[in-house]
């Protein structure tokens, strides 16, 4: 891959900005993917240049394949240089189990790229409020270049399900219960076979730790998406859609297709 990159030559279809949330259409999921990890490759690089190394939190989710694939194929990003981070995890499932997101950003991302230093939430923790205090210290240590993320079926970010969410959550990670959308979108996503299977908590990764990144590179291709995307860009900014509050962040882009623009 050239320094450019090849997301660099794909256009957006039509863009737009909703308060502060820059709003990219594209025709499908190949071209969208390939301009957000153009678009996140362009932020690691940058902050890499200002401070050495470049500290990027990254979603699991299917949803979030063909970004992560242009990400790991980049050999213009120095991934010597990049500390990295993941959203979230379920709680009670090992790190090596092939629902876990452990298991998915190794396959997609980390195991290609090898970043110098990855940081796993571990979800077979035997301590939960430890493990939330010890990941929460790793993410204080210093800020997020970088955030890429998806907007569940129900408007979540990570795993801030409505209405729950809190815009101004004091702690950096927390245990959740999953919201029962959530736990039925990942058996439509392929995850698990059925909701029974599903956990019903996880670890996530707070809204105003995710908002603390410099840039947030947001991606959310398909139909099933179309009703959280609508809702996010022009409903009220509040925790029954956690995703609008992508709307107050200065340097936020949301990356979709027709399917997910399909409502607007």
């Amino acid at each position: 891959m050239s320094e450019t990159g090849p997301g660099s030559a794909i256009s957006p279809e039509k863009t737009f900005v909703v308060r502060n949330l820059q709003v990219k259409i594209f025709a499908d999921r190949a071209a969208l993917g390939r301009a957000a990890a153009f678009q996140a490759a362009a932020a690691l690089k940058e902050a890499v240049r200002e401070k050495g190394t470049a500290r990027a939190i990254f979603a699991a989710a299917p949803s979030q394949n063909e970004l992560l694939a242009g990400l790991s194929e980049d050999s213009s990003v120095d991934w010597q240089k990049v500390i990295a981070f993941h959203l979230d995890e379920y709680l009670g499932l090992p790190g090596d189990a092939p629902q876990s997101f452990q298991t998915y950003l190794k396959e997609h991302l980390f195991d290609r790229a090898r970043p110098r230093q990855v940081n796993f939430l571990q979800g077979a923790t035997a301590d939960p409020a430890a493990e939330t205090a010890r990941y929460g210290n790793l993410l204080a240590e210093a800020g997020l270049a970088l955030a890429c993320i998806g907007i569940g079926e129900n408007g979540h970010i990570a795993f801030n399900d409505p209405p729950f969410a809190d815009f101004n959550d004091p702690q950096k990670v927390r245990v959740v219960d999953l919201d029962e959308v959530s736990r039925v979108q990942q058996v439509h996503d392929g995850c698990f076979p059925s909701l029974e299977s599903v956990p019903k908590q996880a670890l996530t990764v707070t809204i105003p730790a995710i908002l603390a990144a410099r840039t947030i590179v947001c991606v959310v291709p398909g139909p099933t998406k179309a009703r959280a995307v609508y809702d996010s860009l022009t409903g009220p900014i509040t925790p029954l859609c956690p995703a609008s509050i992508l709307r107050e962040h200065p340097a936020a882009q949301l990356f979709i297709d027709r399917d997910s623009a399909s409502l607007l």
